[in-house]
């Protein structure tokens, strides 16, 4: 029996998501776990797996297409069967189909709920405005196309891209323009994440306060600590390869334990003191920057962190991390770590509404006094802690940032 692909419904409210690239074509074998293709929500982008094995028997939507939440965009069966019953154009989803039996009830539920309603026009809000995707909207502006009249497709009414292409006659939809040799340079529009993380980092120093403090810490211990580890790993008496930034980031959580200011987010009007540290991890992935957030990190003993750090930063890379995890709101405090890359010192830019972030940088080995006049090197690890000063004053920022160091050069493990 065939199955179905559908878009899935990442959050509550995700209406429309779009296909960003495809990766196999209509004819090819597919497994179950591979990649089909890869979309774009207004918040992240993800990858979508196969559902099943098979060949792909019928794909719905090109490259660039917004397309509803929990609509069929492709066909996974066998060779000779039929997917006409799966086409969008003709049927919302086939409740027969197994695979799909749960979700057509849903939609067709939803459809009931509208009715009940009795709305005079599907795609109209309540409020009288009219049900566009911020997208379609910018595709019928930029063609000057009036689309109060035009009833759209996707949920509740709502006007999507592919409507207003269809109302475009002539319209050129999913080319790609190759330069030609020798040009002077290229251009390529902004993926809906590069938009969205452009427009957060613009946000963050427009509408706050924010300054930075730089420090140091003797990473020493941690060194030490992180080479016994290597051993246990290698000889087999460890499991969890606990790094260097799952330490750091354990002293942050205790550093805000004493520090509770700095563990808030600032809303204009009022300050939220969180009594949990709810920690987000800057992770850079093929897709631009995602900051996914470990909810209640400081319930977790050192292990238990390291596993969990490595699980959002997996599923960021991979495009499948819950997008309630990689909003703003859903961590207290940040940690961003471009010590990899050598970085000595920088600024990173707070995540609005949090009230810090701590950027963690490269180790340098400087000359220090090891008692007796007697002069070494010693590691020293960069520590940048931005803060939004409408939130957090100087001197607690600064006290906060002393107790990261001494929860670093004191840590025992």
């Amino acid at each position: 029996m065939a199955t179905a692909v559908i878009m899935p419904k990442q959050g509550q409210s995700v209406e429309t998501c779009i296909i960003t690239k495809w990766f196999r074509n209509k004819g090819e074998s597919v497994s179950v776990g591979d990649i089909l293709f890869s979309y774009e929500t207004d918040k992240a982008a993800f990858d979508l797996e196969a559902p099943a094995d098979g060949i792909l028997l019928d794909v719905y939507f090109a490259d660039g297409a917004e397309v509803p939440v929990l609509t069929n965009v492709a066909v996974i069966g066998k060779t000779g069967e039929t997917s006409d019953s799966f086409n969008p154009d003709q049927t919302i989803r086939s409740a027969s189909t197994a695979s799909t039996a749960s979700v057509a009830i849903e939609a067709i539920n939803a459809i009931e709920a509208i009715d009940a309603k009795g709305l005079e026009k599907v795609g109209t809000a309540s409020n009288g405005k009219i049900r566009i995707s911020p997208r379609a909207k910018r595709m019928a502006k930029d063609k000057s196309l009036d689309y109060n009249n035009l009833q759209g497709s996707g949920p509740n009414g709502r006007i999507i891209s592919s409507d207003i292409e269809k109302a475009l006659s002539g319209a050129t939809v999913g080319t790609k323009t190759v330069p030609a040799a020798g040009a002077e340079f290229t251009e390529k529009p902004l993926s809906n994440v590069r938009k969205l993380i452009a427009k957060a980092m613009h946000s963050s120093l427009q509408n706050s306060a924010q300054l930075t403090h730089h420090m140091s810490a003797d990473v020493r211990h941690l060194l030490e600590i992180r080479q016994r580890i290597k051993s246990e790993i290698s000889s087999g008496t460890a499991k969890q390869d606990i790094t260097l930034n799952d330490m750091v980031c354990f002293c942050v959580i205790r550093a805000l334990e004493k520090f509770p200011e700095a563990n808030s987010h600032f809303l204009d009007d009022r300050i939220k003191t969180f009594n949990k540290v709810h920690l987000g991890i800057a992770v850079d992935t093929p897709r631009g920057l995602m900051v996914p957030a470990v909810r209640n990190a400081s319930d977790m003993d050192l292990v238990k962190l390291s596993k969990e750090l490595k699980s959002v930063a997996d599923a960021c890379k991979k495009g499948s991390i819950s997008p309630e995890l990689i909003q703003s709101t859903a961590a207290t405090f940040t940690v961003s770590n471009l010590g990899n890359y050598g970085v000595e010192m920088f600024t990173p830019v707070v995540n609005l509404p949090q009230a810090g972030i701590l950027g963690v940088c490269t180790i340098i080995n400087r000359p220090a006094n090891m008692g007796n006049n007697i002069f070494g090197f010693v590691p020293y690890i960069g520590l940048s802690l931005t803060y939004d000063h409408r939130a957090i004053d100087g001197g607690p920022a600064t006290l906060f940032l002393k107790e990261i160091k001494d929860q670093i050069e004191g840590f025992r493990y």
